[in-house]
């Protein structure tokens, strides 16, 4: 009897968004299964084209004489299994993408490299047919380099390749003579590749403090009762969660199940890397963008093949295909790196949780500063909760101050550090201790401008200002576009250029020239482009080789250097004033988290913070690290105004290289909206209201030559938001535009009712 396939082709694009069934041949039975990859032909043409098996059944849908039949298995490819597949299919039904890209996203690496081979070349011969050989080689002249080989053989009865063909200068068709002597035998051994190397394993026993015991044993009890909810540890910066991770990970693997453990940056995974490494040796492994191609593939075969144990990583590591997954560990959740910017708009703690489900295992997330959304579950009851209160090491939390820049600018001080953050780093700089530098933008100035006509120079592709860099280019940090410095202002011709605001470069030169005595490092996206740049500057401030870390983001968390005693918030508003809903959540979190890297070691650690906004609940409760009341404070003001969690929201954004197309689109499907809304409010009388904003222009109205439109909603019922997005999906299946894209960003979701 004939068994039957249904494939995802490997297409993006809607119209191709459903299976279609093919003919497994007998030839190929064995060898499919449901996330095998395949060629099937596809169209009038049969075009050869590669595709994912979803499913398999033993009656087809349609007449046999009309379906076609699989051609073969594709090669040296990784398949999903059932629950990857399912994983795949949350993924599309819940932030709007196609199944084929969804696929793609828990099939990152799909195409094998060649594994890494090491040949040996061995001793084949007895000891009396080895001597008559080489009594027989020196009598010839033209068999010197055989004698060589077998003498150095008869020493050693393995030799490496490498060593045979370099250093005694063996050449292959010399081996492949005595080969068929039968005198050696070529060796080949395959190897998968490393991700990450290091010295001897070092003894790293964990001693849990009592509040820690605490928290590891009762999530672990949990656990084995059968209690899957999410925990949600909310952890003072410095109070050992990722000693909890460790214990409750060793538990998993004595289970003989594996471990994924997510950090928000790549920056962490040095740090993070070398603790699990200590306890686990290798294990463990890593997954991350600065990996080769055939790096990444190699960590997933191993992860497949139960080589480790342990896959750290940024996002994509939640896609390491572990066959028996116990845990996923999600360090700094409320990081907004864990939302995926491109189609699907996942956000991975909501995707980690499925996942956990569909695998019998669990879901630990661990934060000084959780997201609003988390700590709303966990008041909830749909996470359970855990605080830590005080730092692991007894060290107490540093003393905090806020500088209001404007005393300083009345006070006639115009430099980018306050007179109290002067004073301080003096102070450190002779005391051998070492300071971070924070701020929020990389580049050296925040735009450039015509000082006579006040005209922003601006990226041709984009709607946003070109920011100005040392190296003496203008660059978008959103398309990429760069362009050398004008000299004269395009609008009106004057000469009269200036650079406005301050970057992480300028900072660097103005630290440099105030504190010649001091050794600078400088950490952004722009000086850890290269590989291993992130390890290497980290590496030297570990190492004590420099006194100040100048920064963005990335030096702000999670790292831990003893000898940091002073913190510099050089100015707390660039997130606070941005059009968005959660820009207060983000400059408490990055003040708290900044704060945190001070004092963790034996010294005592400050904290400056400059400001315009003292009197802003999220600077003022960021100062005090007080998470419990500007939780309180924030959620007033979500539930005020309508916003996660407390509701659900989707975002739809339009995206079109014509703006007039743009707009016509967007009103076309603002109707269809509008109709579906009054429908489903005339159906329940009224119940569950949902509100809709807009179509209006994106924050950022062009990127990459493209116009953007947005719309909004809000609703109670989270499945009123799906089925909208259901319904603008068939309207485009039925009404196919390829000019315009949409994008569904339900990754706003907050308590998902219904």
């Amino acid at each position: 009897m004939s068994k039957y396939a249904d494939v995802i082709v490997d297409i993006s694009h809607e119209k191709v968004d459903r299976p279609f069934e093919y003919i497994i041949p007998a030839h190929l039975e064995e060898q499919i299964h449901c996330g095998s990859q395949v060629f099937v032909p596809f169209g009038r043409g049969n075009k050869q084209i590669s595709g994912f098996v979803i499913g398999m059944k033993e009656q087809a849908d349609f007449a046999k004489e009309q379906l076609k039949s699989i051609l073969s298995v594709v090669e040296k490819s990784t398949s999903a299994d059932g629950d990857m597949i399912a994983l795949a299919y949350y993924i599309k039904t819940n932030y709007g993408s196609t199944m084929n890209q969804a696929l793609k996203t828990v099939l990152p690496v799909k195409k094998s490299a060649d594994p890494v081979q090491e040949k040996y070349i061995s001793l084949t011969a007895d000891e009396r047919t080895l001597q008559e050989a080489i009594e027989k080689y020196s009598k010839d002249k033209r068999s010197v380099a055989k004698l060589r080989l077998l003498q150095e053989l008869e020493k050693e009865s393995i030799l490496p390749y490498e060593i045979v063909r370099d250093k005694l200068n063996i050449a292959r068709p010399t081996l492949s003579a005595l080969e068929k002597e039968q005198l050696i035998r070529i060796d080949i051994k395959e190897n998968l590749r490393d991700a990450f190397h290091m010295k001897d394993k070092q003894e790293y026993t964990i001693t849990l403090n009592p509040e820690q015991k605490r928290i590891a044993e009762d999530i672990w009890n949990r656990y084995q009762n059968g209690d899957l909810r999410p925990s949600l540890i909310r952890g003072v910066t410095g109070s050992g969660k990722t000693e909890i991770y460790i214990d409750i990970i060793d538990k998993v693997i004595k289970e003989k199940k594996q471990a994924i453990v997510l950090i928000p940056e790549i920056a962490l995974t040095f740090q993070t890397v070398l603790r699990f490494y200590k306890k686990f040796g290798e294990r463990i492994s890593v997954i991350h963008s600065k990996l080769t191609q055939a790096q990444k593939h190699d960590q997933l075969e191993k992860a497949k093949r139960g080589q480790v144990d342990i896959i750290i990583g940024p996002r994509s590591a939640l896609f390491s295909p572990f066959p028996n997954l116990g845990v996923i560990i999600i360090d700094e959740e409320h990081e907004g790196t864990y939302k995926n910017e491109n189609v699907p708009r996942y956000i991975s703690r909501e995707v980690a949780i499925e996942r956990a489900r569909l695998s019998r295992g669990f879901v630990v997330l661990g934060s000084a500063t959780p997201s609003v959304e988390s700590f709303y579950k966990a008041e909830q009851g749909e996470y359970q909760l855990y605080n830590l209160e005080h730092r692991a090491t007894g060290a107490s939390l540093p003393d905090v101050q806020i500088v209001d820049l404007r005393d300083e600018l009345n006070a006639g001080n115009r430099s980018m550090v306050s007179r109290k953050l002067d004073e301080l780093i003096l102070d450190r700089l002779e005391k051998k201790e070492q300071i971070i530098l924070f701020i929020n933008r990389r580049g050296y100035s925040s735009f450039v401008s015509c000082r006579n006509c006040g005209t922003a120079i601006k990226c041709p592709h984009c709607d946003v200002s070109l920011k100005y860099h040392r190296n003496g280019k203008l660059m978008c940090h959103y398309c990429g576009y760069e362009t050398s410095m004008v000299k004269t202002c395009p609008s009106c011709g004057s000469k009269y250029i200036g650079t406005f605001g301050t970057g992480t470069q300028k900072v660097e030169e103005e630290i440099n020239k105030r504190y010649p005595q001091a050794v600078t490092l400088r950490m952004d996206a722009d000086t850890t482009k290269k590989k291993q740049g992130h390890e290497e500057i980290l590496s030297a401030f570990a190492n004590q080789e420099a006194d100040i870390l100048i920064g963005t983001q990335m030096i702000v968390k999670g790292h831990d250097f003893p000898n940091v005693t002073l913190v510099g918030i050089l100015a707390a508003d660039l997130s606070l004033y941005n059009s968005d809903y959660m820009a207060a959540e983000r400059t408490f979190q990055l003040l708290t988290q900044a704060a945190g890297r001070a004092g963790r070691g034996a010294k005592k650690g400050e904290v400056i913070i400059q400001t315009y906004s003292p009197e802003n609940y999220a600077v003022r409760l960021g100062a005090e690290q007080n998470y419990k009341e500007f939780y309180k404070y924030e959620l007033s003001y979500r539930k005020l105004l309508g916003y996660p969690p407390v509701i659900n929201m989707l975002g739809i954004l339009f995206a079109c290289e014509n703006e007039t197309h743009l707009t016509q689109k967007c009103n076309e499907i603002n109707l269809l909206i509008e109709r579906r809304i009054r429908a489903k409010e005339a159906a329940r009388a009224a119940q569950n209201k949902i509100q809709k904003i807009g179509p209006s222009e994106d924050v950022i109205a062009k990127i990459n030559d493209k116009y953007r439109k947005m719309i909004y909603l809000k609703a109670e019922d989270y499945s009123d938001l799906t089925d909208i997005k259901d319904t603008i999906e068939t309207y485009m299946e039925e009404n196919p535009d390829k000019q315009i894209s949409i994008t569904f960003d339900f990754s706003m979701m907050g308590n998902r009712k219904g």
